[in-house]
């Protein structure tokens, strides 16, 4: 017999913790702490790349307003607007690879 791997079907549950995340940090780090929900793939996918994807936000948006000598700052706040693009993918139940970073996090061995 092939052994297939056992993919646990993804829930509204976890669709909306993974949503949640992108825009609302702190949920992505409570997710990897809570043990029930760290252990569902789909949930810890989205919170670790969703850690790593507003870390690259906000250095970017550090070097943003550094180079604008400070004109910039008012556009850094704009930038989390971005997170909703992966959080909608999230909320729909995809597994949403976004360039460079996903591949970054897969390859850490974090997901």
């Amino acid at each position: 017999m092939s052994e297939q791997q056992f993919t646990p079907e993804i829930t509204s549950d976890d669709k909306l913790w993974a949503a949640l995340g992108y825009p609302i940090v702190i949920i992505a780090l409570i997710v990897l702490f809570m043990e029930d929900k760290k252990a569902r793939p789909f949930i810890k996918y989205h919170a670790v790349q969703s850690l790593a994807f507003n870390i690259v936000l906000g250095v970017v948006g550090i070097i943003l307003s550094t180079v604008t000598l400070g004109i910039g700052a008012i556009c850094v706040p704009l930038l989390w607007f971005i997170t909703l693009w992966p959080a909608y993918e999230a909320y729909q139940g995809h597994y949403q690879e976004l360039p460079i970073l996903t591949n970054f996090i897969k390859n850490q061995g974090w997901v």
